[in-house]
C-alpha cells in the first residue's frame, strides 16, 4: 500500500499553491455541538468547541453523503496528553474551526468506545503515514473511505511537518479540483485494507521449537542493564513478560527468568511506578523507566499485575508480592465502581502541566513529613535541590506557571530494597515500615492536590483482564478481598452491561451500549475461569462457556480461520478486520485461542477442540513470522502443545488437608495446569459433572482429603497425604 503515501507529498506541495480566503470567526462559539448528548468523557470534553462534531452515526454519514463533503475523522480518547493539545491549539481556534465547518463534516470518535472504527482507520493511517497514534486525524469519501491521514498536527507549520490549517485548506482545494482522484484512491485504499484483512499467513503447526524460538526473538531485543525491550520510549509488555516465565518453566534457561526479574525490578523501582498512590503509568519517555507518560490504563493495571503475580510464585520473591498488591489495591481505592466494576483510566494532567500531580520538590517532602523520615525518602527516592523532571519532558509543552518552579522530582528508587537497608544498616522490614508510614502521609498531603481526569466508563474486555488478574491474584496472595472484588465485578458485567442478554462493549451513567466486540467476549471469558479456579463456583465456568460458544457463533471466520473483530451484529464499515498482532493489549485472536484451549481441557467439547486446533496452526504462522508482535499468541501456543494437568481436590472446603493442598498449588507458578476444588455439595458437584465429566467420582478416598492429578483428562490414583501431593508437584519440573 505504499503507493498511497504520494498524496503526503501531494498534501505538502499543496500548502504552498493554496489561496483559500482566511474565515470569519465562528457563531456562538459558547453554544456545546452535538457531542454534550453522547456518554463518552472524549466526546463530551469537545462538546464546548465551536466545531460542529457530530459523533460517528447515520446522522453524520447522510450529511456528507447530501451534502458531498468529505469527513474529516478524529479519533482518541479522554486520558491521551497530545489530544488534549491538539483539542487547545486546533479545535478552540475559531478560525481553524471555521475551516473544519465550512468544507468537512467533521466526526469526533473515542476510541475506545469504538476499537473496530479506530483499527480500521488507523491501519489506513499507517499505509498512508508510515506511522500511527493519537490523535488520529483522518480523511474519508462520503462513503466512509480513506484517502488522507496523519496523527498530530500543530495549528500551524512548524517542526517540519504542515499545520492542521494548511492541511484543511489544501484537503478542501483537492476536494474541490481533484475530487475523482480522491475518490478513486479511497476505493483503492479500502479495497487493500478488506484484501490484508483477509490475507492469512500460512498456518505452521506449532512445536516447542517455536516457542524457544519466540523466546530468543524476544532476547534479541531485550536491554541488560534497565530491563524491558528495545529504547526509548519503553513500554510494560506484561503479556511479553508472561509469555518468558512459560518458556522459562518449560526449558529452566536461566536467562529467561533473568530477563523478566530484571525488567520487573527496574520498573517497580522506577517513575513509571506510580512509588506514592501505587499503579503504574503506561509508559516510560526514556530507557531507564525513570519519565513516564504518566497516564494510567486500567489494562496495563490487569496485565502488570498478573505479571508480578506470576513471578512470585515462580521465585517466591516477597518484593513481586509487594508490587503485586500494591497494584491491585490502587486499582480497587482509585478504579473502582460502587457497584463494583472498575474504571477504565486516569489522565496525566492538564495541557502544561503533565505529571504535576505525582512529582515532588525537596522542599515539599520536609514540609510534609517528619525530618527523620524526610530525610529516608528523600535519599532511597533520589530527590535533590536540581530535581529531575520538567513538564516538556513527558508531554513536550511548555510548563505552566505553576511548574515553573525548580527540583520537581519523579520519585524512583536507586538502590533495590535490600542494597538501600544495607547501607543504612537496618532491617529490609524495617525500611519498608519506615517507607510505608511515609507513603502514607504522603498520599494524603497529594490527595488534595488538583487531581487528574478520571474516565469512569466501564469497558468490558477491560474489566474481563481486571477480573482475570485479581482472582489470580486472590489464589496466589490468598487474598479473599481480591477475589472477591473480581466476583462483585463480574456480576456487573454479566448483569447490567449484558441487558436482556446481550453483551455490551461500554457502560456509562446508566446506560450499556454497543454490541460487544471480540476482545470483549476473549478478556471476559479468561478473567471468568480464573475466577472459576479461585472460587470454584461452577456458575462462572457455565457462563465462560457459553460466552466462549456465543463467541465462536458471531465471530468465527470457518472459510479463512480465526477471529474477525466484529460481528454481523456490527456496523457494516469499509472493511471488516481480523487482528492478530498484539499491541497495548494482546490480540483478541489469541486471548480467545487460550480460552479454547483452557475450555477444551475442562469441558472436553469438541468445537472448542475444533477451533482451538485451527488457532493453534494460525497462531503459529503469525509467531514465527513476528515472535515479539505475538506475545500472546505464544501464550496460548504454550497452553495447546501442553503437557496440560489437571487437579481435582476433594473432600470438604474447610477441611486442613484440602485447604493446604489447594495453597500449595496455588502458591507455585504451574502453567497449563487447572486446578479444581470439587464442590462437597451434591446439587454443585452434579454441576460441575455435567460441565467437567472427568471429575465425575473424584471423591475422598477412605474418607481422607484427596487430590486426584490428571493428564489430558484422564486420572490417576488419589493422593490423600499434602507431601505427596507436593512431591508429585515438584517432580513435574
Amino acid at each position: 500500500m505504499n503507493r498511497y503515501v504520494t498524496l503526503v507529498g501531494l498534501v505538502v506541495c499543496l500548502q504552498h499553491t493554496t489561496a483559500m480566503a482566511q474565515p470569519a470567526a465562528s457563531a456562538h462559539p459558547n453554544r456545546p455541538n452535538r457531542l454534550i448528548h453522547e456518554k463518552s468523557p472524549y466526546l463530551q470534553q469537545h462538546a464546548h468547541n465551536p466545531v460542529d462534531w457530530y459523533p460517528w452515526g447515520p446522522e453524520a454519514l447522510e450529511r456528507a453523503r447530501r451534502d458531498q463533503k468529505p469527513i474529516l475523522l478524529s479519533s482518541g480518547y479522554s486520558t491521551c496528553y497530545w489530544c488534549h493539545v491538539m483539542e487547545q491549539e486546533s479545535f478552540e481556534d475559531p478560525r481553524i474551526a471555521q475551516l473544519m465547518n465550512e468544507h468537512f463534516v467533521s466526526i469526533k470518535v473515542d476510541r475506545e468506545e469504538r476499537p473496530d472504527l479506530d483499527a480500521l482507520y488507523m491501519t489506513a493511517v499507517q499505509a498512508l503515514s508510515g506511522q500511527g497514534g493519537w490523535p488520529m486525524t483522518v480523511f474519508l469519501t462520503p462513503e466512509g473511505k480513506p484517502f488522507w491521514g496523519g496523527t498530530y498536527f500543530p495549528p500551524e507549520d512548524r517542526w517540519g511537518r504542515p499545520g492542521f490549517a494548511t492541511v484543511l485548506r489544501s484537503i478542501a482545494q483537492m476536494w474541490a479540483t481533484r475530487r475523482e482522484e480522491l475518490m478513486q484512491s479511497g476505493d483503492q485504499l479500502a479495497q487493500a485494507i478488506q484484501a490484508a484483512s483477509q490475507a492469512s499467513v500460512s498456518p505452521v503447526t506449532p512445536t516447542p521449537a517455536l516457542l524457544a524460538a519466540g523466546a530468543g526473538a524476544f532476547a534479541e531485543q531485550y536491554d541488560p542493564v534497565h530491563g524491558g525491550f528495545g529504547s526509548a520510549p519503553k513500554f510494560p509488555q506484561a503479556h511479553s513478560l508472561s509469555f518468558l516465565l512459560r518458556a522459562w518453566y518449560r526449558t529452566r534457561d536461566p536467562h529467561l527468568l533473568e530477563m523478566v526479574e530484571t525488567t520487573l525490578d527496574a520498573m517497580a523501582r522506577g517513575g513509571i511506578h506510580d512509588q506514592i498512590g501505587g499503579g503504574f503509568h503506561r509508559y516510560s519517555t526514556d530507557a531507564q523507566w525513570l519519565v513516564p507518560h504518566f497516564e494510567k490504563m486500567l489494562y496495563d493495571q490487569a496485565l502488570l499485575s498478573r505479571a508480578y503475580v506470576e513471578a512470585y510464585q515462580a521465585t517466591g520473591r516477597a518484593r513481586y508480592a509487594r508490587t503485586a498488591r500494591d497494584l491491585f489495591d490502587y486499582v480497587l481505592r482509585d478504579l473502582r465502581d460502587p457497584a463494583g466494576a472498575f474504571y477504565a483510566a486516569e489522565d496525566a494532567g492538564p495541557v502544561g502541566g503533565e505529571g504535576l500531580f505525582y512529582v515532588w520538590t525537596a522542599e515539599e517532602l520536609e514540609q510534609s513529613l517528619e525530618p527523620p523520615a524526610a530525610s529516608l525518602v528523600k535519599r532511597f527516592y533520589g530527590v535533590t535541590a536540581g530535581g529531575n523532571f520538567s513538564p516538556e519532558h513527558a508531554g513536550g509543552s511548555q510548563p505552566s506557571s505553576s511548574a515553573q518552579r525548580g527540583g520537581l522530582t519523579v520519585l524512583a528508587a536507586e538502590l533495590p530494597l535490600e542494597a538501600f537497608a544495607q547501607g543504612e544498616r537496618i532491617s529490609v522490614e524495617e525500611l519498608i515500615r519506615r517507607l510505608d508510614e511515609a507513603r502514607a502521609v504522603l498520599l494524603q498531603v497529594r490527595a488534595k492536590r488538583s487531581r487528574p481526569h478520571r474516565d469512569d466508563k466501564v469497558l468490558t474486555d477491560w474489566n474481563g483482564l481486571m477480573i482475570g488478574a485479581l482472582a489470580c491474584g486472590g489464589r496466589a496472595l490468598q487474598e479473599p478481598r481480591y477475589i472477591e472484588a473480581a466476583r462483585q465485578a463480574a456480576a456487573f458485567i454479566l448483569s447490567t452491561v449484558r441487558p436482556q442478554g446481550e453483551l455490551r462493549h461500554r457502560y456509562r451513567d446508566g446506560e450499556a451500549a454497543i454490541p460487544a466486540f471480540l476482545d470483549d467476549y476473549a478478556a471476559l471469558v479468561w478473567g471468568l475461569l480464573e475466577l472459576f479456579e479461585a472460587t470454584g463456583e461452577v456458575r462462572w465456568l457455565q457462563e465462560a462457556s457459553a460466552l466462549a460458544q456465543q463467541m465462536l457463533e458471531r465471530f468465527w471466520d470457518d472459510a479463512g480461520g480465526g477471529f474477525t473483530m466484529t460481528s454481523a451484529s456490527h456496523e457494516a464499515l469499509v472493511a471488516r478486520l481480523k487482528e492478530f498482532t498484539d499491541g497495548a493489549m494482546p490480540s483478541g485472536n489469541s486471548m480467545a485461542a487460550g480460552d479454547l484451549a483452557r475450555l477444551m481441557a475442562w469441558t472436553g467439547r469438541a468445537e472448542f477442540e475444533r477451533a482451538a486446533r485451527r488457532m493453534a496452526d494460525l497462531l503459529g504462522g503469525q509467531a514465527q513470522q513476528m515472535p515479539q508482535a505475538h506475545a500472546q499468541a505464544l501464550i496460548a501456543l504454550d497452553e495447546w502443545l501442553g503437557p496440560r494437568r489437571e487437579v481435582v481436590l476433594a473432600g470438604s472446603a474447610d477441611d486442613p488437608d484440602v485447604l493446604q493442598m489447594r495453597r500449595m498449588m496455588e502458591a507455585r507458578f504451574l502453567p497449563r495446569t487447572e486446578v479444581v476444588a470439587r464442590p462437597a455439595d451434591p446439587a454443585e458437584a452434579k454441576a460441575l459433572e455435567a460441565l467437567v465429566p472427568w471429575t465425575a467420582g473424584r471423591v475422598p478416598a477412605s474418607g481422607k482429603a484427596s487430590a486426584y492429578i490428571c493428564e489430558s483428562q484422564v486420572c490417576g490414583l488419589p493422593v490423600t497425604e499434602v507431601e505427596a501431593l507436593k512431591r508429585a508437584v515438584e517432580a513435574w519440573r
